[in-house]
């Protein structure tokens, strides 16, 4: 990759500025130990998470769910999500320790231990499905741990370290929110959910191969097989294009189905336009500055597309 070295001056790029000064400033032990802990759960990671949950819940033929339903579903979602996470600071510190961006995490810079993380996390889970069997019902309860599962050990344990293919089938764990809002208030699943899980599994692929364009260093160096170190930037940039027609075309399919009408058919075109666009930039022109839109924009796009959909079910 080539071209544009300097950081987007983006509302991203602020907010991780702050968190950097946050960090390395002297902070009282229990603040430090506060913060750390809530890092651990990745909360800008979780929030992504938890509005596609949050959206499923208003598209059901259900209509909108109370807003105690709501509450507890995203409580018990936010528990599971962050314990997943902290369990995967805890099995990933040997790498993140090798990788810059990571490497002042609470774990490899040895203020939380891999056990303490990993307990944490364990903790988190378990709060998480008392919340999802006492208030909400039994299905999202096995989906969220199901989720839970599928990130800590298929993703992290089976897949990270061992195959290129490791966003590509571990973002099913990533995919399956939805799911739980959907069961959260129709208390069943249908042929919808699996469209929208549909969606957010093909998304992944570009999303995080747009990022590991920009970190390729970082992962040869951490020894992770991610698809820039083992085939190379233009065999990557391929797949991102290629899986994005894959995520336009999955997109579109909920107005045949009848899940969504014309507000969502408008936005979901739009917003597929722009993220072909900018995948087949990435495509043609092989630089840091086309990978670094496109992964900023998708982060946009799904709340984006989701939001579209919420608005579709309210308004129409």
């Amino acid at each position: 990759m080539q071209g544009c070295h300097q950081p987007l001056r983006t509302g991203r790029y602020r907010l991780l500025m702050t968190i950097s000064k946050l960090t390395n400033a002297t902070l009282p032990i229990w603040r430090q130990t506060f913060y750390d802990y809530i890092t651990l759960t990745k909360p800008r990671v979780v929030s992504l998470l938890l509005f596609t949950t949050l959206a499923a819940m208003f598209i059901t033929p259900a209509g909108a769910p109370p807003w105690h339903l709501v509450a507890w579903t995203l409580i018990g979602g936010y528990l599971m999500a962050g314990g997943a996470n902290a369990v995967n600071m805890a099995l990933d510190n040997d790498i993140d320790r090798r990788m810059g961006r990571t490497s002042k995490r609470p774990v490899p810079s040895g203020r939380i231990t891999p056990r303490q993380a990993c307990a944490f996390g364990l903790v988190l889970a378990g709060l998480s499905l008392l919340v999802f069997l006492l208030f909400v019902n039994w299905l999202t309860a096995m989906l969220a741990v199901a989720g839970f599962l599928y990130y800590t050990v298929i993703y992290t344990k089976l897949l990270k370290r061992n195959t290129w293919q490791n966003i590509v089938i571990g973002g099913g764990a990533g995919a399956i929110p939805p799911m739980i809002g959907w069961a959260a208030t129709s208390g069943q699943l249908s042929l919808v959910p699996l469209v929208l899980f549909a969606i957010v599994f093909y998304w992944t692929p570009p999303h995080f191969w747009a990022l590991a364009l920009l970190k390729r260093e970082d992962y040869a160096a951490a020894g992770v097989p991610m698809l820039p170190v083992v085939a190379g930037n233009d065999e990557t940039a391929r797949q991102i294009l290629l899986y994005s027609f894959g995520m336009f075309a999955l997109t579109l399919v909920l107005v045949p189905v009848q899940a969504m009408g014309s507000i969502y058919l408008t936005g979901a075109i739009a917003l597929g336009i722009r993220f072909l666009w900018l995948a087949w930039r990435v495509n043609r022109e092989h630089t840091r500055h086309s990978a670094l839109k496109l992964y900023v924009f998708s982060l946009h796009y799904l709340f984006a597309l989701f939001a579209v959909m919420m608005a579709d079910r309210i308004l129409l």
